[in-house]
């Protein structure tokens, strides 16, 4: 169980955080299901449909929940959750470097994205009328995550979020405490202590991170939502330079893993996808990018096909060639 009195499940294939002493028929309700009308599997057994009230959910417990439709009908939607928020779409965009709000709105629809981070600022008192985000971008209807860009110490993170807090009544936010200016790593000690004391505060803290599967979890254990690990640095668009940690990272958390920094092109989510990641979050390489609409477009198609391409399996590697037609019978 986590400090905040949570526990890390997994259901239909998704991380959940849920309130540690849930039944099983309590959690079916809690995401919308009649717990009558479905069946429950937890970690490999069938749970009778009339013990659900009764069946406690347990941390790590993997669920599997059922039920009928008609023949014919869409595969349900592959959709993520954190925090107890579900999302269909696995790209989250920042709205920072664009030429200005519009274009950055409109590279916000093109990329079919639901969540949007957004920069603590002070406001403009020598021009109050001056033009804001939340003009552009309906806060009612993509969700923003406020973040803590800039921030080089824990102390000045927490007061940021405590402030986007009380501005937009906002609990899930992205953290990220850097270590300098130069390269924009993150200082992960600074980062453990933040994440301890705002998940203490009722936060939700979505936290970037170095690219260290021991870090990843020490940070889920003091109470991460998310870990986001950077694929490279800070708008370099170098592309994920290390794909064996972020697998391991994504094999070892209960919590959505989301890469976060270094995407330049579309083929860099596609690998982030590939890797089994539940999301990847981006900036620079759609706001400096020659056409960002279309490149917000190229973005979402790619983790698109990268998440179709994880879901699919791919073919095992091969050391020596494997004929795609029989030999046999050849003239």
């Amino acid at each position: 169980m986590h400090s905040d009195g949570t526990i890390s499940i997994t259901v239909n294939g998704d991380h959940m955080r849920i309130r540690d002493g849930l039944t099983i028929a309590e959690l079916a309700a809690q995401i919308g299901l009649v717990p009558e009308k479905v069946a429950v599997e937890r970690n490999l057994e069938v749970v009778p449909r009339s013990t659900l009230a009764d069946v406690r959910v347990e941390d790590g417990d993997e669920l599997e929940i059922v039920h009928f439709v008609g023949g014919g009908d869409h595969a349900p939607a592959d959709t993520w959750s954190v925090a107890g928020k579900t999302f269909a779409s696995r790209l989250i965009v920042g709205t920072g470097k664009y030429k200005d709000f519009e274009q950055n709105a409109a590279a916000v629809a093109a990329s079919g994205a639901e969540i949007v981070t957004v920069a603590v600022r002070r406001v403009n008192v020598s021009d109050p009328k001056a033009p804001m985000l939340t003009d552009y971008i309906d806060p009612k209807k993509i969700t923003y995550l406020p973040n803590t860009a800039g921030c080089f110490d824990a102390d000045s993170a927490i007061r940021t979020l405590r402030l986007a807090r009380e501005a937009g009544g906002w609990d899930l936010v992205k953290l990220e405490v850097l270590g300098e200016a130069r390269t924009l790593y993150p200082d992960m000690v600074e980062t453990l202590r933040a994440t301890e004391v705002l998940a203490n505060e009722g936060f939700k803290p979505m936290v970037y991170c170095v690219d260290d599967p021991i870090a990843a979890k020490r940070l889920e254990d003091a109470g991460a939502v998310a870990i986001m690990p950077l694929g490279a640095p800070i708008g370099s668009g170098l592309g994920i330079q290390n794909l064996v940690t972020i697998r391991l990272i994504v094999e070892g958390a209960k919590v959505p893993v989301l890469v976060d920094a270094g995407v330049g092109q579309a083929s860099d989510a596609a690998v982030a996808m590939e890797l089994g990641c539940d999301g990847v979050l981006m900036n620079t390489a759609i706001a400096e990018a020659k056409d960002p609409i279309l490149m917000a477009a190229a973005m979402k198609a790619a983790v698109e096909a990268g998440r179709m391409g994880y879901r699919a399996g791919r073919m095992q590697r091969r050391m020596y060639a494997d004929p795609s037609s029989p030999l046999a019978g050849l003239i």
